[in-house]
């Protein structure tokens, strides 16, 4: 079974808590908005924590490696059937600094020429209510868990 680990970068504004999701590179992705987007990840190998994926991954897709204490957000299994393990980090991340790696394909099928495309060809700040459209459906459960997370407890707000 294929395993995939990323990182679910939010902040915090007066009003809303806002999540940062990348659109995928490629010719197949290119007219797709709604339901295409997803958290900055990608697979690794048995021998590697999914934590030091997750920071690995979002270097290679975002261009800088992020800093900072990761907070679980657990697994889930995609419609392909692979497995994501997802991390919740607060931070900033400047999108017009997206420097993402490439990918290779033959494009246009059949044509027998390898063309070169970003990973990532693009990321947002979204509120959670425009990341709950844009997210591949498969991934919503992770906003979820990252609200469940980020809200204060009854606790909290009494004190």
């Amino acid at each position: 079974m294929k395993r995939s680990a990323g990182i679910l970068m939010y902040r915090r504004t007066q009003s809303d808590l806002l999540v940062l999701l990348v659109h995928p590179g490629g010719p197949f992705w290119s007219k797709k908005d709604e339901g295409a987007w997803s958290i900055p990840k990608g697979e690794y190998p048995e021998d590697e924590a999914a934590e030091t994926a997750a920071r690995r991954e979002f270097a290679e897709e975002m261009g800088r490696l992020p800093e900072g204490k990761l907070q679980p957000l657990g697994d889930l299994r995609q419609k392909g059937g692979k497995r994501v393990t997802a991390f919740a980090l607060e931070g900033e991340f400047d999108v017009a600094t997206l420097s993402s790696n490439l990918f290779e394909i033959e494009w246009s099928p059949g044509s027998g020429r390898l063309q070169s495309f970003p990973e990532v060809d693009r990321a947002e700040w979204f509120t959670l209510s425009d990341a709950r459209r844009k997210i591949l459906g498969s991934q919503l459960p992770f906003l979820e868990r990252l609200e469940a997370l980020s809200l204060p407890t009854a606790q909290d707000s009494a004190g």
